[in-house]
């Protein structure tokens, strides 16, 4: 094979296919001036046409579909930025429902006490050292929030605030034995003292003792706040499960659980102001 590229018949050949090749260029850069009809030249070059035809069709196709893909990338990017828009616009409506929502579900309260100044708040994280279920809020002493502030829902009391940051706080729950609160049967009046206990948080109840042996509460009695204490009047705490006998003294104590899910809490509201409130906390501070 090598003498075959040495031999004379290999030149020759390669000569012709480099003058085909020299002509079919020449031709096709003065193909606008003579026309392949109008002599033996033009019918000799005519493959050689076609194919630089071919080619220089198939570039220009190439161009055009670049084009077009970079049509199609544009406008890929603007429907995307138009999703993004949307979903923004999305996300600020759902956020603004919700807030209707939560606000919606306290207007009753609000309506019943309009002297009560609110601040809602998220709940961010929980104590885990905490059996009782204490959590940090989203606000503080920036956003009006003090120590023993109210902290609800709109099912019910939560607990109160214990200690106040710039921007968030530390909430202490009704099933804890740090806070204490006077509360009523709402049926009968009869009044005690709710104030968690480590026994009755494993079923997730708090207590309400010192109850009179006379009294007349009875298991299903809702539990209300009697506005002695932090806590103004009123405000729903739970249902009366259990009534017992007080190992401790001859008084009675039922058992209450919480209107409030504790496993499912994610927003609440925190009273920062209430007619009476100041005057409360200085009879705590005498």
């Amino acid at each position: 094979m090598r003498f075959f590229f040495r031999s004379k018949q290999f030149k020759i050949i390669l000569t012709i296919l480099i003058s085909l090749i020299a002509v079919s260029i020449i031709f096709g850069v003065i193909g606008s001036v003579i026309s392949p009809q109008s002599d033996i030249v033009g019918t000799l070059t005519a493959p050689f046409r076609s194919t630089l035809t071919a080619i220089k069709n198939g570039i220009n196709d190439f161009k055009e579909a670049l084009s077009g893909g970079n049509e199609v990338m544009l406008e890929n990017a603007e429907l995307k930025e138009q999703l993004n828009t949307l979903r923004e616009e999305l996300a600020d409506y759902e956020k603004i429902s919700k807030e209707n929502e939560f606000y919606k579900n306290y207007l009753e309260i609000k309506d019943q006490n309009p002297d009560f100044e609110f601040a809602p708040s998220t709940v961010i994280s929980h104590d885990t050292s905490d059996p009782f279920g204490g959590f940090i809020i989203n606000k503080g002493s920036t956003d009006g929030i003090s120590a023993h502030d109210p902290v609800i829902t709109d099912a019910g009391v939560v607990g109160f605030i214990s200690d106040v940051g710039l921007t968030t706080s530390k909430v202490v729950t009704v099933l804890s034995p740090d806070l204490t609160l006077g509360a009523l049967d709402n049926r009968t009046s009869d009044s005690g003292i709710i104030k968690g206990s480590l026994e009755l948080n494993e079923k997730g109840y708090t207590k309400l003792e010192n109850l009179s042996r006379s009294c007349s509460v009875a298991v299903g009695d809702y539990v209300v706040t009697s506005g002695e204490g932090i806590f103004p009047k009123g405000l729903l705490v739970g249902s009366i499960e259990t009534i017992s006998n007080d190992k401790y003294n001859t008084s009675l104590y039922a058992s209450v659980k919480p209107f409030v899910d504790f496993s499912e809490l994610r927003d609440v509201m925190v009273i920062t102001d209430f007619e009476g409130q100041g005057s409360i906390l200085s009879k705590e501070d005498k």
